[in-house]
This record gives structure tokens, C-alpha cells and sequence, in this order.
């Protein structure tokens, strides 16, 4: 999406590119600032980056985000939805299919890329920068782990699965599944390709389901 800044004083002229929203604007900084914490990490990312390479002013980036911390939040927050898709509406389907759904096994590669890049950013930032475990439990890792424990908990309540902590079954889950996603060694190193990936990723889907009688 071309992102086009606002003009300083001179007035719009008819054939010029229309001016962004500032919530389309708000939404091309964070995809933006997402590409740039990944590819620098948090330290060497700043928001003069993220201006230029986003195409607006430090004046607008710092209108709609008052500080680079602000930023990181609201790109954890963004890519909420690449770790769960949830909430989600309720479907005809076993428990098993529907987590690998919820988790997204079959996710494009480019997508997939993304996300594997940003749970290694979460992962490497939230050791080097204990202050920034606020934002990453607060809008990223908590607030999925409680959709998915609501999933859990809505599926008990129709009797499909057994479960006496959704809590923790929603832990369980998102450790494996994510932990498997972005290995501490790397996924290069953990997973010669996707479809061993993939494998494992359904195994544990697969094994999480008996446990919890829903297989």
C-alpha cells in the first residue's frame, strides 16, 4: 500500500496522489515497523527508520505513536493475529482440525516467513530488553493465550474435549506450537523444510487432542 505523506503547507491540487488516512497511515507504519525490528532488532531500530523507510515525516510517525515503545506495542499487537486466528466462529469440524486452523498450519510462505521472523524478534528482544516483557505479555503472548483458553473452555462447555485447566491446556499448546515455529536454534538448523515442520507441528496438535479425549 503507497502511503502518501501530508503536505506541508502547499494546498492539494487536482491529479495528486490522495492523502492517506491517518488509520491507513497508522496501519502501512506498523507493517512497516515490523519489517524493521526484525531486520534490526529493537536496539537498532528507530523511528527515524521506520519514517523514511515507511515514506512519512518523523512529525506524522510521532502524531500517531508518541514514542518507539509505543510502536514496538502496537506491532506486537499486530501480529497477534499471525500467532492464533481467534476469535473465530464455531465449526463443524474435530478439535484437531480446528487447531491446526487456529494456528494457522498451512500459513503461505511469505506470511509464514513473517511470522517465524517476528516470534524470533519476541523471543531474542524479551531477554536483551527485560522492559519490553510488559508489551510482549500485554499485547502479544497473554492476550492470545487467553483466546485460545476461552476457545478451550467453549469447546468443554459443549462437551467436546476434557479439560480441568484451559489455562494451562492453552499454555501447553501455544509452548509447543510456537516453540516449534521458532526453535532457539533456529529453524534452518531445527527443520531441513516446511513439511518436517508441518509434521511436527500436527503431531503435537494431534497428541495435545487424545489427551484432552478429543481425538
Amino acid at each position: 500500500m503507497d502511503i502518501v505523506d501530508e503536505p506541508a503547507a502547499e494546498p492539494r491540487k487536482r491529479g495528486r496522489p490522495k492523502v492517506s488516512s491517518d488509520e491507513d497511515k497508522r496501519a502501512h507504519i506498523v507493517e512497516v515497523a515490523g519489517r524493521v525490528f526484525v531486520k534490526y532488532g529493537y536496539a537498532g531500530s528507530t523511528t527515524a527508520i521506520v519514517a523514511s523507510e515507511a515514506g512519512v515525516s518523523k512529525q506524522t510517525l510521532y502524531k500517531l505513536f508518541e514514542s518507539k515503545e509505543e510502536l514496538f506495542a502496537a506491532v506486537v499487537g499486530a501480529h497477534r493475529r499471525l500467532m492464533l486466528d481467534l476469535p473465530r466462529p464455531v465449526e463443524d469440524i474435530s478439535i484437531a482440525a480446528s487447531l491446526e486452523r487456529i494456528f494457522m498450519i498451512d500459513m503461505d510462505e511469505d506470511k509464514d516467513a513473517d511470522r517465524t521472523g517476528f516470534l524470533q524478534l519476541v523471543f531474542r528482544e524479551a531477554a536483551q530488553f527485560p522492559e519490553l516483557v510488559d508489551i510482549l505479555q500485554r499485547e502479544g503472548m497473554l492476550a492470545s493465550r487467553q483466546h485460545l483458553a476461552d476457545w478451550l473452555s467453549e469447546r468443554r462447555s459443549e462437551g467436546r474435549l476434557t479439560l480441568d485447566d484451559t489455562a494451562s491446556g492453552a499454555r501447553m499448546l501455544m509452548d509447543m506450537i510456537l516453540g516449534g515455529m521458532g526453535p532457539p536454534e533456529g529453524r534452518a538448523r531445527a527443520w531441513p523444510d516446511r513439511a518436517q515442520l508441518f509434521a511436527h507441528l500436527r503431531r503435537c496438535i494431534a497428541i495435545f487432542a487424545v489427551g484432552v479425549g478429543a481425538a
